[in-house]
């Protein structure tokens, strides 16, 4: 029983860094009709600069928190207006978007190489490795700040999308985005807001996931797991973004915990086959005429 409990707070832990980013590529797909793959570079890039405002800048965490996930936001909407708002003034069909993101997050990845280089870097220590015990639990400091930040920001944004103007003019962008702009939205602003928030997410699990373990080039890969996670839960659905990746982080554990660390990959793709297979909407997800 005991271990069945460390490998569900495991679970929770991982899993809502997979949250903030699986939100992130839901937002944009629920608004856009298309995953945006260049997302894992923004998350690379909000944990590099994470780290260089705590080292180089030698800011205390909090301020280097708040000025990575403002940076990664930043970054994701000089994506959005350089590699997709031009497709779009142009009607591109979505694949070419498909391949712009592509070609973007190749093109983060290599900048990072060539300049910075491909060795890796550890955050400084901020939080004692000593973990928490509950009981027969032990909670690692770090894993506690995760699921803390997850829950923040992610009940943030369920509150922005649910009681605020600009929240509902997204809602309406991702039921009809014709429709909205007919309607007075400006949909160019939406969608430059949804990037924005979706880099905000990012930066934030991008420099707590680098602190958790380490920061190189290649961290953006992990981000195929917040994909997966939101194919599970349901691409276009932020709450099921959520549940999957929560879902994700706890099936995942446990196959690590009670099989063997070898079987965690092939757990999480052969859960996104089988969902794409017997209920490609996901646990939450909508059709394409009502994903909003």
């Amino acid at each position: 029983m005991e271990k069945f409990l460390q490998q569900v707070v495991n679970g929770l832990s991982i899993g809502s860094v997979y949250a903030l980013m699986a939100v992130g590529y839901s937002l944009v797909y629920s608004v856009m009709n298309f995953s945006n793959f260049a997302h894992g570079g923004v998350i690379m890039f909000g944990a590099y600069f994470g780290f260089y405002l705590m080292t180089l800048a030698n800011l205390p965490f909090i301020p280097s928190f708040i000025g990575a996930i403002i940076l990664a936001g930043i970054l994701a909407v000089i994506i959005e207006r350089i590699a997709y708002s031009p497709l779009r003034e142009r009607n591109a069909p979505f694949l070419y978007f498909i391949i712009s993101a592509m070609g973007v997050s190749i093109f983060l990845e290599n900048i990072v190489v060539a300049t910075i280089g491909p060795t890796f870097k550890t955050f400084p220590r901020v939080f004692s490795l000593e973990p928490i015990s509950l009981g027969p639990v032990a909670i690692g400091r770090i894993d506690l700040v995760m699921f803390a930040t997850a829950f923040t920001c992610l009940a943030f944004l369920i509150l922005l999308l649910d009681y605020t103007k600009v929240g509902k003019a997204i809602q309406a962008s991702a039921f009809n985005m014709k429709g909205s702009a007919l309607m007075g939205i400006n949909t160019s602003f939406v969608i430059m807001l949804v990037f924005m928030l979706g880099g905000l997410l990012a930066g934030a699990a991008g420099m707590l996931f680098g602190m958790k373990y380490t920061v190189y080039p290649q961290i953006g890969m992990i981000t195929t797991k917040s994909f997966i996670a939101a194919v599970f839960g349901g691409l276009g659905s932020v709450p099921g973004a959520v549940i999957g990746s929560v879902l994700l982080g706890v099936i995942e554990t446990f196959a690590a915990g009670y099989l063997s660390s070898q079987y965690r990959d092939l757990i999480s793709f052969a859960l996104l086959i089988t969902v794409l297979v017997v209920r490609p909407s996901g646990l939450m997800g909508k059709s394409r005429e009502d994903k909003a």
